[in-house]
Order: C-alpha cells, then sequence, then structure tokens
C-alpha cells in the first residue's frame, strides 16, 4: 500500500472517529487487531456498540465505499466482533457492524454511516 493511501486512511479514520464523538458515541478502540485481522473503530452509545470499517475516497474511480466491503470482508468482520464480544465481556450489548463511507472529494467532507446488519 502506497504511502499516499496510508496517509488518507488514516486522515479518514480521524475524521470519522470524531463524526461519531460529535453523535455521542464514546470511541472504545481504534485499530483493534488480532490474528484474525483489524477492526477500524469500535463505538458505543448506550446499549448500542458499532464495529466500524472506515472507508475513505477522494472520488469514485476505485467504486464506492460500499463495494469495497465484499462478503469475506464481511465474514471477517463478524467473526473480529465476535471474538471481541467474547474477550471483553461485552455480550450484553446490541452489536452491529457498520461502514463510514468518508468522501473527502468535495469541499466539506461527508460522512455517510451505513449498518450493515446485528450480528
Amino acid at each position: 500500500m502506497s504511502q499516499e493511501k496510508i496517509k488518507i486512511g488514516k486522515e479518514g479514520e480521524r475524521f470519522v472517529a470524531d463524526f461519531f464523538r460529535q453523535k455521542g458515541y464514546k470511541i472504545l478502540e481504534k485499530n483493534f487487531r488480532c490474528r484474525m485481522g483489524e477492526i477500524d473503530l469500535i463505538v458505543q452509545k448506550d446499549e448500542r456498540l458499532l464495529f466500524v470499517e472506515v472507508k475513505t475516497r477522494r472520488g469514485n474511480q476505485f467504486g464506492s465505499p460500499l463495494e469495497a466491503i465484499v462478503p469475506s470482508k464481511k465474514r471477517r468482520m463478524e467473526r473480529l466482533a465476535e471474538y471481541y464480544l467474547l474477550r471483553k465481556k461485552k455480550e450484553l450489548l446490541d452489536p452491529c457492524l457498520a461502514v463510514a463511507a468518508l468522501d473527502l472529494s468535495k469541499e466539506t467532507p461527508y460522512c455517510e454511516l451505513i449498518e450493515l446488519y446485528d450480528t
């Protein structure tokens, strides 16, 4: 991965974390990693727990952010969410997988939250 892509990805993750804070969410984890992979953000508001994949774009030449969430990526997110819930003993919360689609191609960045489904 090029340094420019890494820079854009990190910029997007910071923007989306601020987006969630402004909406009243608490950031529990950033870049949660284990041997199965990584979840960009894990956020909580009340009993709602979101496992968030951040997809940042500076245009649509590579397709929409949702197109990047292929079935194998969804399955990996599910496994990571289940592992996190067991490890952190948060099974009483209402978990959900989500994609934060961030568009940086315009003058004002735009973030759309798309909930995929409950885990």
